[in-house]
């Protein structure tokens, strides 16, 4: 998306963008300061056990001044996990971790929902405790993944059985409210980026025959269900979904435009009258006709993300908010690097620069090093 096909649009509706993404606004109960959201980012600094520690503490805190961090994405059971050191929502010491990481965001001024994710066929019996990986088809995804042991190739998933995509539901389910009880103020269900809840949606990774493979409306039904159990499970003013239509990652393929539309739109249909705390979007076109038909077939608050292509500026981020392209712009790489975004967007302060090297492993190192604007000043 161009910026300047946006700025046509900023000049003729409502404020100026620079005063439209600091304003405050509510998704369901969830309050936000401003339109800045920070997009779940995973950064792989959690215990071997997926226990959020001090650094983890300190690195979301540090964030606490956007309108609504999201976390990264945590897993619901064990067999979902996809990467090594990432979080769980699973044991008590788990909880316990994060419960530590919410109060301090909380104490900070700020809100935070748990992304809950199961990896799906993203992950490894290295990295995931010798369970088995699964999938909705036994279709493995083409490449290597990164275990302790090292490099191998992505296994071909168990295909889940139909009982065993019921019990999925359950398992969105108890992390949700694991994630309550640890502090969070609600979740986003992650049916995006190639992992589970996405697998179903494609008809690449989704072959199956019986009702959550086929039509549209069958390899919808997962995500749907999801979301409405959680719903029932939390409230819904609590639940947001997140998907990335033609994303075309990790081996999800979705480039039939008409398969497409009918997929995401039985999906939006049938989740609106739910009235979830918001909707995230991430593709390469926010401000095209298929973005904004799911908006309208929303109806509820609405996030955007451009996509990993391009980093999100200041600028742009203001004229989807003044442009009435979203109510809230999910932010990611300018956030790991600049803790204090909001105020340097704000200020128009220069920003920190992003090391790409650091965003993965072990350590303080670009996590929790990023200097605030002050320290900056006052070199």
């Amino acid at each position: 998306m161009a910026p300047s096909s946006l700025g046509s649009l900023a000049s003729t509706n409502g404020p100026t963008p620079v005063t439209d993404i600091f304003e405050p606004t509510s998704f369901g109960s969830l309050e936000l300061s401003n339109r800045v959201v920070m997009a779940p980012l995973t950064r792989m600094r959690s215990s071997l056990e997926g226990v959020p520690g001090d650094i983890v503490v300190e690195y979301y805190t540090q964030r606490a001044s956007v309108g609504l961090i999201v976390s990264e994405g945590t897993y619901p059971s064990p067999e979902g996990q996809a990467y090594t050191g990432q979080p769980g929502l699973v044991t008590p010491e788990q909880l316990a971790g994060w419960r530590r990481v919410t109060d301090s965001v909380h104490a900070a001024g700020g809100r935070i929902v748990a992304q809950v994710m199961h990896s799906g066929r993203v992950s490894h019996s290295d990295i995931n405790g010798g369970r088995p990986v699964v999938g909705p088809s036994a279709i493995a995804i083409e490449g290597d993944t990164h275990t302790p042991q090292g490099k191998v190739a992505y296994p071909v998933p168990h295909a889940l059985t139909t009982d065993e995509v019921h019990d999925i539901v359950t398992t969105f389910v108890t992390a949700s409210r694991n994630a309550i009880e640890a502090g969070f103020d609600g979740v986003e269900l992650h049916s995006a980026n190639g992992y589970l809840l996405h697998e179903f949606l494609s008809p690449v990774s989704n072959q199956r025959d019986d009702v959550y493979g086929g039509s549209p409306e069958n390899r919808a039904r997962l995500v749907i269900e999801v979301a409405t159990a959680v719903a029932a499970e939390i409230g819904a003013d609590r639940v947001g979904l997140r998907i990335s239509p033609a994303h075309n990652i990790q081996g999800v393929l979705e480039n039939d435009e008409a398969d497409l539309a009918a997929v995401y739109g039985t999906l939006v249909d049938a989740i609106a009258p739910l009235g979830l705390a918001y909707l995230s979007a991430l593709h390469v076109e926010p401000s095209g006709a298929f973005v904004q038909d799911l908006r309208a077939r929303f109806g509820g608050p609405f996030v955007v993300n451009s996509g990993f292509g391009t980093i999100t500026t200041r600028d742009e981020a203001a004229e989807i908010v003044a442009a009435d392209v979203a109510d809230a712009v999910a932010v990611g790489r300018p956030v790991i690097a600049n803790p204090d975004l909001v105020r340097r967007w704000r200020e128009d302060a220069e920003l920190n620069p992003l090391n790409p090297a650091t965003i993965y492993g072990p350590g303080a190192e670009g996590y929790t090093d990023y200097p605030m604007l002050d320290a900056v000043l006052a070199v």
